[in-house]
């Protein structure tokens, strides 16, 4: 710890104080937590895993991470709003589901996220080599360039790359989506 990271009156370690949650946000979550899923969700959910594991299976070979991995895919992209077949072809181009992957240019994780984004999004602590973190992350990044792009896919995800106004990146994302996950299971609206 450097000096400055002492109160110089007590010399005791200073504590950064975070703000609490709003009460607002706080009854969200715990509703957004705690409501029953209808049936038809659960189904949903259930057909898409039995539809994404075979095809996952060549990139994740153990079959416990490879549900587990899935599971928490379709969770992430349900509460950012996004498509889970699209979070993974975003994991598939940009680490090929390797939860330590490091970038030349310093992303960290399954989806590739820039180090930078904890001081935006997180906690000085959040590894982002875990990866339920990294989704997190991942996820709701996406989901604010998606909103800033008005649901322009290529324009997001050029985004997400940091190549905007170029074209590569959205389209080898789009071609792995369209030829290893697009899912006629779902029926979803993407």
């Amino acid at each position: 710890m450097t000096d400055s990271a002492y109160d110089e009156q007590t010399q005791a370690p200073r504590v950064r104080v975070l703000p609490e949650a709003p009460a607002s946000l706080r009854t969200t979550l715990e509703a957004s937590l705690s409501a029953p899923r209808s049936p038809a969700n659960v189904w949903a959910a259930r057909q898409w895993l039995n539809d994404m594991e075979p095809r996952l299976a060549r990139f994740v070979k153990d079959p416990a991470l490879r549900v587990a991995l899935l599971r928490r895919v379709y969770h992430e992209a349900q509460l950012a709003r996004l498509p889970p077949e699209l979070v993974l072809a975003v994991i598939q181009v940009e680490s090929a589901f390797q939860q330590e992957a490091v970038s030349s240019a310093g992303a960290v994780g399954l989806m590739q996220i820039m180090p930078f984004w904890i001081r935006e999004l997180g906690l000085p602590a959040d590894d982002l080599k875990d990866a339920w973190r990294n989704l997190r992350y991942g996820c709701t990044i996406l989901a604010h360039y998606l909103a800033i792009e008005e649901g322009d896919f290529t324009r997001a995800l050029a985004r997400y790359n940091g190549s905007l106004g170029k074209t590569w990146y959205p389209e080898k994302v789009m071609s792995a989506w369209q030829r290893h996950w697009r899912s006629p299971v779902t029926g979803s609206p993407w």
